[in-house]
């Protein structure tokens, strides 16, 4: 079939039994490409062998040209989450700033999700301290508003933000949209790096208001520039052009790789992402191209007029025209052969050094766990891959099974997972742990990912339980122990299958605190889910019981204000806006959801930050 591939460019699928997609890749030829996997010891204990052992069948699909191919693939990746593809574990969780430009009255607010909303993103902040600083900074030069109304109600009041100085009052008319959008866009100015820009503007200002007469408005003029002077001191000047430049370094040692790229704003340093890769497939030039096309990809990323590269990465051409339509101006893809620019990958070199560095240090510390739990446990391999399986419940209602995954000692949140209880709505610990096993082991098993070794929350009779459906879903693996507070000296003990006795370990042995850390991590993330599902029971059944608030009510409020949490933080103005509410049933919805909280004058509550 490959040899029957053809020699255009295009994207391919690889698909395991199952027929879910394990990794997607683009190139100029197909047939070439493909032919290359041919050429990969099967036998290699590689990432890339390890995948095609799994392929059973690969998907091609042709495009015109290498730009398409690139943009196709960029959109199968989002789509499938490939397993074996880069993933870019640096910005999962770190938060964004984000200005709602699209709204009449624009906010500036944290957030780590970046939708495709209208607005302005900027991040992600590898240093919530640092992002926070900025917040706080812009909040105290150019505050915006900080309410969540949508619109504005006559005769509404003053919230304390603004009696305090930290809103200017847009609400009650305390200023004008053309004054607004100008504070608006002395923000986006900061955020984009064009600081230096904004002092000389300011100074501009203050100078025109001083000759005016306005002192009292040059005075604040000059404390603004003072502090953006001093936030200006603090930057690392690293390039003398005053450009905005992003700057990648890549190492590759032993089979392991680690990226790191400096952010360059108007010649200084303005912050540092750092990519340590899982064994990616592909040599360095398509990691490179990969990992350019995963960071530049999210809507609203800031892409600069200049990218300094180690190399050049695959299809160099095709992804600078990518770039380019991304940013709505050219972008120059460079490998800098001398100069203070060469200096610059070279330091983006080092600083991906350190990330490997510490990458190898963190394996160690995880080689030596990973062998004393393997003694202690009696088992043939170390378990690289770890799973802890909680149920959750309170009298059996909103019982929820919660399960995390720790790969070489650290979590690896994208295989948590969570299961409502389906069978039965009694407390039953070991039906439910049957019911939430037999799920998820079925599907592991189907999809060739089980854990080297289950952890379940409970003494032998829970241990018991996963044995059982081990046995009845015909299954050697994973390896199982059970972990159980001693209710008589209230330490803890680990079970294993065909002991009767818990393993003697001390209070403080590693790998007990290893197991107590797992157990407490699954509880945790029960918790939470078990909490979040019964407050939306109670407050889907406090709006049932509102006067006048009957199912269909219920699904008009749903669907025009997005859900029941969006409805409970919802001011009567916005409640009274949705079609067949009104104002005086708003007030009684509002009234019902906030009983502690006085009526507001006119229609609206009274200025809420």
């Amino acid at each position: 079939m490959i040899k029957e591939a053809p020699d255009s460019p295009g994207v391919y699928l690889m698909r395991d039994g199952a027929g879910q997609v394990l990794y997607v890749g683009k190139a100029v030829s197909l047939r070439k490409r493909l032919l290359s996997y041919t050429r990969i010891d099967p036998a290699a204990r590689s990432k890339t062998a390890m995948m095609l052992s799994r392929v059973a069948k690969v998907d091609t699909m042709l495009t015109r040209t290498e730009k398409e191919a690139l943009i196709l693939e960029a959109s199968l990746i989002k789509q499938h989450r490939p397993r074996y593809n880069v993933i870019l574990r640096d910005d999962k969780s770190y938060p964004h700033l984000k200005v709602t430009v699209q709204e009449e009255w624009p906010r500036l607010l944290m957030t780590r999700r970046v939708a495709n909303d209208g607005a302005r993103y900027f991040g992600p902040y590898s240093s919530p301290a640092a992002m926070w600083e900025t917040l706080r900074l812009l909040n105290s030069l150019f505050p915006l508003r900080r309410c969540k109304s949508r619109k504005f109600t006559p005769g509404q009041r003053a919230c304390l933000n603004h009696q305090m100085g930290r809103c200017p009052g847009p609400c009650i008319g305390a200023i004008g949209p053309e004054q607004y959008r100008e504070r608006v866009e002395r923000v986006l100015a900061i955020l984009e790096g064009r600081k230096r820009e904004l002092t000389r503007d300011l100074e501009n200002r203050m100078q025109e208001a001083a000759a005016a007469l306005r002192f009292e408005e040059a005075a604040g003029l000059r404390d603004q520039i003072r502090a953006l002077n001093q936030t200006l001191e603090k930057q690392v000047v690293l390039s003398r052009e005053r450009a905005d430049i992003d700057v990648f370094g890549l190492v590759r040692r032993q089979g392991q790789v680690a990226a790191a790229l400096l952010l360059v704003r108007e010649g200084a340093l303005a912050d540092k992402r750092e990519f340590p890769l899982d064994e990616p497939m592909g040599t360095d030039d398509e990691i490179l191209a990969e990992l350019l096309r995963r960071f530049y990809e999210p809507v609203g990323r800031l892409i600069p007029r200049r990218i300094l590269l180690p190399l050049e990465p695959e299809g160099a051409v095709a992804l600078a025209e990518w770039l380019s339509e991304k940013r709505g101006g050219p972008v120059q893809l460079t490998v800098p052969r001398r100069g203070d620019k060469k200096t610059l990958v070279g330091m983006a070199g080092d600083n991906a050094e350190q990330v490997l560095a510490a990458q190898e240090q963190q394996q160690a510390g995880w080689r030596r766990l990973g062998e004393a739990i393997r003694r202690a446990l009696k088992l043939e391999a170390i378990p690289e891959r770890i799973e802890c399986l909680d149920i959750s419940n309170l009298g059996g209602k909103e019982a929820v099974g919660s399960l995390v995954s720790f790969r070489e000692g650290e979590k690896e949140g994208s295989r948590y997972r969570r299961f409502h209880i389906r069978e039965l709505d009694t407390p039953d610990d070991y039906a439910m742990m049957r019911e939430v096993l037999r799920r998820h082991l079925r599907r592991s098993s189907a999809e060739r990912t089980l854990p080297d070794l289950l952890v379940v929350d409970g003494g032998k009779g829970q241990l018991g339980v996963a044995q059982a459906v081990l046995d009845e879903l015909e299954l050697t693996a994973p390896e199982l122990v059970s972990i159980a507070k001693d209710r008589e000296d209230a330490g803890e003990r680990l079970f294993r299958p065909g002991r009767k006795n818990p393993l003697t370990l001390a209070s403080h042995s590693p790998v007990l605190l290893f197991f107590m850390r797992l157990r407490d991590e699954a509880h945790r993330y029960g918790i939470t889910f078990h909490r979040r599902l019964r407050g939306k029971k109670q407050l889907a059944s406090q709006l049932e019981q509102i006067p006048g608030v009957g199912p269909t009510r219920k699904q008009v409020l749903l669907k025009n204000l997005g859900s029941l949490k969006a409805v409970a933080a919802a001011s009567q103005a916005e409640l009274a806006a949705v079609p067949g509410i009104g104002p005086e049933l708003a007030a009684v919805i509002h009234h019902h959801l906030h009983p502690g909280e006085q009526p507001a004058a006119g229609n609206d509550s009274p200025g809420q930050a």
